[in-house]
This record gives structure tokens, sequence and C-alpha cells, in this order.
């Protein structure tokens, strides 16, 4: 089956730096215009360097893209899978750009973001459109993929990856362990005006009901911003302190809003978060992330197949109608 009417599929992500030299211009990108800590660059800069000076987050998603290109021809979709980041190369507008320079006349956008919000949605959706607007007439169109937080397969991938967790920890203590998922925090007005909370919800729950485990938790970490202004708690520190504080002495912590590795996971929980969870006696263990995990880009590529056979079915009927 062809690919119908599209000519790419154009995965968006948030991007990294990829090298010490490219940290503090990063930061200076993503946080302009935000009012933010004195101190806070410095600091969020110090993380970075942490865990290496740079963030994997781009060469994953590149790794993403390359699967799932592969994965779409052998499924009957020969089509380029390009790659646009909002805050380090290539960005946004560069790759449409370079689709428009190829010849692309329409795209099929998937936003790397499993739970949608104005930062996590919204955001790309802007850039994408101020992209289209500076190339004009030369602009691909663009549509783009539904959410997907509840996707069976994504929920299978984050099952797997808590289930490797807790299948390393001795069977007599398992069932004692606190499950605490674990998503970036947002004011708490942005988190009103979407369906954020609802989906991590739902997704934290089909997660543990896939799990077989009937308790379980929902923090939010990472927060940044005006200390005054009310964000989604609670942060991971305060879930971590509760658990020790009524008994429990294990913890798997899955960062069920993260789709790779980055600053957030590497730094904020396998470093911060670790440190409490230790200081408090509890032993931490972090499910991984789903990066590139084959049940993934097979969740990426059901979706996109959906959208791509959805248009190539809506073209062979207007061409019976005709």
């Amino acid at each position: 089956m062809s690919a119908g009417r599209y000519d790419a599929v154009f995965l968006l992500a948030f991007g990294g730096p990829r090298a010490p030299d490219e940290i503090r211009p990063f930061l200076d990108r993503v946080l302009t215009g935000r009012a933010v800590a004195p101190g806070r660059i410095e600091a969020v800069a110090h993380h970075y360097e942490a865990v290496g000076g740079r963030s994997p987050l781009a060469d994953i998603t590149l790794l993403q893209a390359r699967a799932l290109e592969r994965l779409l021809e052998q499924m009957g979709h020969p089509i380029p899978v390009c790659v646009g980041f909002r805050h380090s190369t290539p960005y946004i507008p560069e790759s449409l750009a370079q689709m428009s320079a190829a010849g692309a006349k329409r795209a099929l956008v998937f936003i790397l973001s499993s739970h949608r919000t104005e930062a996590s949605w919204e955001r790309y959706q802007e850039n994408i459109a101020e992209a289209r607007a500076a190339l004009g007439d030369n602009a691909p169109a663009v549509d783009y993929c539904p959410g997907w937080h509840d996707h069976p397969l994504f929920i299978e991938t984050w099952a797997n990856q808590i289930g490797n967790e807790l299948d390393a920890i001795a069977p007599e203590r398992r069932k004692d362990v606190a499950l605490i998922f674990t998503a970036h925090s947002v004011p708490a007005a942005m988190a009103a005006r979407s369906p954020y909370v609802a989906e991590l919800e739902a997704s934290c729950r089909l997660v543990a009901q896939g799990l077989g485990r009937e308790r379980w938790s929902l923090a939010y970490q990472s927060r940044s911003g005006n200390p005054r202004d009310p964000w989604l708690e609670p942060d991971i520190a305060q879930a971590l302190r509760a658990a020790a504080g009524a008994g429990v002495k294990e913890v798997v912590v899955a960062p069920i809003g993260f789709v790779a590795d980055h600053v957030e996971v590497l730094y904020d929980l396998d470093i911060e978060a670790r440190k409490i969870a230790e200081e408090r006696g509890l032993k931490f263990h972090r499910a991984g992330t789903p990066n590139d995990h084959p049940l993934f880009i097979r969740m990426i590529a059901d979706v996109v197949d959906k959208q791509l056979s959805a248009v190539s079915d809506q073209r062979s009927a207007k061409k019976s109608s005709d």
C-alpha cells in the first residue's frame, strides 16, 4: 500500500544539547521570555554536566525515526521519516524547509509527547504554523496524528519496562514495592485547560492493570518557573518522603510522561530522586523510558499506518465515485 497523498512523516521532539558548549545556548533558547528564578540556568547547566555534558534525546529521536522508517516500509509504506526539534538542530523550520526543497507537498506529523497540554502539543503546532507561514506558498501542508496515551502498545511498552524492574526484585519483596509514576509538572492553570492530568491518570491506570497491581501513585517532577505559582503536585520528592513515612522499603519509579532519556530522567530521577530515596532508607528502582524499544516503534507505526491507510481509502473512494 502506498502512503497515499503524504510525502513524509514528520516526528517532532524537544531536542537537547549534544555537547558541553551547547548547554547554555540551548537553555537560553528554552527559557526565552519565561520568568526564571535567579541561578536556574546555571543549576540546570550543572545537571547536564553531571550526566555527561549532553542530552541523548536528539540521538534517540533519530534512532526512533530510522526504526520507524524501516518498519513502515515493511508495512507497505515506503515514506521518509523526518525529524524536527523545537530547541536544537535540526530545528522544525529547518526540517520543514528541507522537505519543501525535496518536493514534499503534504506531511503527516507525529508529536513525540505522550500526554497533551499546551507545552507538549500546542507549542509544537504553533512552531509548525510559523514555519509554514515563513515558507509561504512552498510550505507543505500538514496533518497531525491523534493522541496515543492509551494506545495498547504504549501501555504494553510501559508494562514491559516496569515489569523488567519488578522481575529483578525478589518475589517475597515484590508485592510490597511502591509503584510511582512520574510526569513533568506544569503550572496548575495550564493543566486545567488541557486533558493532561486525565490522560496521565488513564495511562497509569491501564499500565497498573496490565501489571496486575492495584496500588500505584502519580507524582510530578522537574518543575521550574516562579516558585510562587501553583504547579502540579505532589512532587516526586514529596512522594518518596511520604512512601518512606508509610513504611515502604522499596520503590519503582516509572517516568511515564517521558518517551526518551534526557536530563529530567537522567539527573532529576537517577541522581536527585535516588539520593532522596536512599537518604530515607528506600531502595530505588527506575523503569527505563521507551526510547527505541520495538514495542514503542510498533505503536508509532500503528498510529501512522491508520492515518496513511485512511487517506488511501478516502482517495480510492473518491476515485470510485467520480
